[in-house]
């Protein structure tokens, strides 16, 4: 698999070179606790049917509810009222406490198959009874986490789903997460669906004043990073689909002039860390990653940027679970940052 941003622990240099997004029970999880009964299918009739973003039609008898999914979507699926069977990807910290990407999935009522980059069982996959595999994309057709190596194996079991999270907009990403979940189940008039909807619009509404108040301060420009020991990498707004979400709400963006092979990020040596002037920082928070206050004691060119003299860093949830609900605080975040932020670069 090829990545295209700088992911946590356990990822060799060329798996963190490129975009995406950085995992006990064996029993039933129900995909929202309604009948098991098929939806109907393009052509009439009962059954199960879902085109993904590869193009790629997956069909089944009945709705499927053993799912399996990479962690972020299984997180997204959750917060539509989706629960999955077993996930794959960063799930569980060393000490058993849930990694930042699972949310509020329940990791101890799922089965982890793979908890970091190139682990997947495929023996505990097979065990599952897999109804239905479910994974972001980063670029088609490449399911994100699915290592190339396996594939073969794993993709016979159970049709699969792959939803394009990288390089498209944010409001169509959650979009199709909603779909199908709503094909599994999931019912999107929920008052915990249509309230977190809701705060959604209200906190991009919300950014959008804060980015014309700054400007009218003279403008603040933001820049989204990824640090890890030997390198900081500078995010390209126009990769990400949250980053995009937030340009298009009016935030001004550091533009890297030169990014890795297939976008995403631009590398510096350390010695370079002040070669874009920003005046606020939003710095990569996916376990595997140095954080602030790291930075800041093993840093000394992190420690004289002017933004981080300012105090002007906050966390950067760079694969969130793409739903509403998963976002909304995150914009309302960056809101609040943005109207206390001031122009710190000379």
């Amino acid at each position: 698999m090829h990545a295209r941003r700088p992911i946590p622990a356990g990822l060799t240099r060329r798996g963190v070179l490129g975009a995406g997004g950085a995992l006990g029970l064996g029993g039933l999880l129900t995909a929202c606790g309604g009948s098991d009964g098929g939806a109907k299918s393009p052509g009439g009739g009962t059954g199960w049917s879902f085109k993904d973003d590869r193009g790629t039609t997956a069909k089944a008898a009945k709705r499927p509810r053993r799912i399996v999914a990479y962690i972020g979507a299984a997180a997204a699926l959750h917060d539509f009222g989706v629960e999955c069977t077993g996930v794959f990807g960063p799930t569980k910290l060393k000490n058993g406490e849930p990694d930042v990407q699972a949310a509020d999935v329940d990791v101890d009522k799922v089965t982890i198959i793979g908890n970091a980059w190139g682990e997947f069982s495929v023996e505990k996959y097979a065990k599952l009874r897999p109804e239905l595999l479910v994974s972001t994309m980063n670029e088609s057709p490449r399911l994100w986490y699915v290592p190339d190596d396996s594939a073969k194996k794993i993709t016979p079991l159970a049709p699969s789903v792959g939803i394009l999270t990288g390089k498209t907009s944010l409001t169509k990403v959650i979009g199709r997460f909603a779909e199908l979940a709503e094909s599994l189940g999931a019912d999107l008039a929920a008052e915990k669906v249509t309230a977190a909807k809701k705060r959604f619009e209200a906190a991009s509404e919300t950014l959008r004043r804060s980015a014309r108040a700054a400007k009218s301060r003279g403008g603040i420009k933001v820049m989204a990073v990824a640090a890890q020991a030997d390198m900081l990498y500078v995010g390209d707004p126009a990769d990400f689909t949250d980053l995009r979400h937030y340009a298009d709400l009016g935030i001004e963006f550091v533009t890297p002039t030169k990014t890795a092979e297939g976008g995403f990020f631009q590398e510096l040596g350390w010695e370079n860390a002040d070669t874009y002037e920003a005046d606020l920082i939003l710095v990569d928070k996916r376990t595997g990653n140095l954080q602030p206050g790291e930075l800041k004691k093993s840093k000394p060119t992190w420690a004289k940027l002017p933004a981080v003299k300012a105090d002007q860093v906050i966390s950067w949830s760079n694969e969130a679970q793409f739903s509403h609900a998963g976002y909304a605080p995150l914009i309302e975040q960056l809101a609040a940052a943005v109207d206390k932020s001031r122009k710190a670069a000379a």
